[in-house]
């Protein structure tokens, strides 16, 4: 087996992350980001896999051969089966279309996160961070392990989407308003970041915030380009690979995992995700299991933004943790979730609340009830409070 990595040093993200929090599902154990990440490149060396850093995929040659660029130079690799787990990544400063000068200071969490690594000065000494959901409050703890203030989060919607301890910490520990229903209008800076204007989207009244850096945070994207390029089929909600609960995608021998599915899951849940494709992928090379010859996609209605698993291709598959992964573009409370598929219900139940960027869990016992060779599943909101 072999893992191909095109950082210089295997791990992912959380190498970057210097805080606690990391491990818990999977490992059984809380770890630091670093320390994680080495557990897991440690049992990957403990179970013979060969994982080649610095190797960049490029593209695909013929069916089952990727073409990579490494320091050894140029090559191709070929495969019986192929995991794609590229990840995600932030929606950058340009992608948000946010007006104004082009300073220095302007970053993602990504970003924020290796220069405090190697303890850059590009950090900066005066943060605002623009967002409120999980990864926002993780850098806080970064700019705060940097030294540097945070003098506001900002977001669109009416709250934080956070858990609540996260957001009590960041009012007790470090003093940190959030204002809400406000984006940002323009930044102001030359040759770093001066000052920050932001928008009240209820009163359309602006306010001046000064800080040297800020950071974008959350928005996902899916690294999906070798996705792409493999003519996979995509989901619209998640902008992923469309998979099945075998995490098989469009394409025979081709599998996802990880937050390349859907952005983004704690780390953990991307591992255990890992753990679930090998899974599919030692049935599929034993033999096991035919490749699906028809595969029923899952369509989700608004105010539902995406469901992960998105597809089904045959009633005995489970998905990871016996659960689907539903996501919300608003908030609300205590919805009836029904699954539909043409004029049977496979499903119909309530959640407590949903969470823009949060995930509700859906049970799967419905999968025994869908016709594989049907029409798509409609997944819908019958009702708020």
């Amino acid at each position: 087996m072999l893992v191909l990595d095109r950082e210089p040093h295997a791990g992912g993200i959380p190498r970057h992350c210097a805080h606690q929090g990391f491990g818990l599902r999977d490992l059984r154990r809380v770890l630091s980001g670093p320390a994680y990440a080495r557990r897991y490149v440690e049992l990957a060396g403990e179970a013979g896999v060969r994982v080649l850093a610095e190797a960049m995929v490029t593209g695909w040659s013929g069916d089952d051969e990727l073409e990579l660029t490494s320091p050894h130079g140029r090559g191709t690799v070929r495969a019986s089966a192929i995991v794609l787990a590229t990840g995600c990544r932030e929606r950058p400063r340009p992608a948000r279309l946010v007006p104004g000068s082009r300073p220095e200071g302007v970053m993602t969490t990504g970003l924020l996160q290796q220069l405090a690594e190697r303890r850059s000065p590009r950090i900066g000494r005066r943060a605002l961070i623009v967002g409120a959901e999980h990864v926002s409050f993780s850098a806080l703890l970064t700019l705060a392990h940097a030294g540097a203030a945070v003098v506001g989060m900002v977001t669109d919607l009416p709250r934080h989407q956070s858990l609540a301890v996260a957001r009590a910490g960041a009012v007790l520990r470090y003093r940190v308003p959030l204002w809400t229903r406000t984006e940002v209008k323009e930044i102001r800076g030359m040759p770093r970041v001066e000052e920050v204007e932001l928008l009240d989207l209820d009163s359309g009244g602006t306010r001046r915030a000064a800080c040297d850096t800020v950071v974008f945070t959350g928005d996902w994207i899916p690294d999906n380009e070798l996705a792409v390029m493999a003519g996979l089929e995509l989901d619209p909600g998640t902008r992923g690979p469309r998979v099945d609960p075998g995490l098989r995608t469009s394409r025979l021998g081709v599998f996802g995992a990880g937050n390349l599915l859907q952005g983004a899951e704690p780390a953990d849940i991307a591992a255990l995700s890992g753990r679930h494709a090998a899974a599919s992928v030692s049935r599929w090379l034993a033999s096991e299991e035919a490749w699906p010859d028809t595969c029923i996609p899952l369509v989700c209605r608004p105010p539902l933004h995406w469901i992960s698993p998105n597809a089904v291709s045959r009633a005995s598959d489970t998905p990871l943790r016996r659960t689907f992964l539903l996501r919300s573009t608003t908030f609300v409370r205590g919805p009836r979730i029904e699954i539909r598929q043409e004029n049977r219900v496979l499903w119909s139940g309530k959640l407590r609340r949903l969470v823009p960027g949060r995930s509700s869990a859906l049970p799967c016992p419905w999968l025994t009830k869908v016709d594989v060779t049907g029409p798509p599943i409609e997944v819908a909101v019958l009702g708020r409070h």
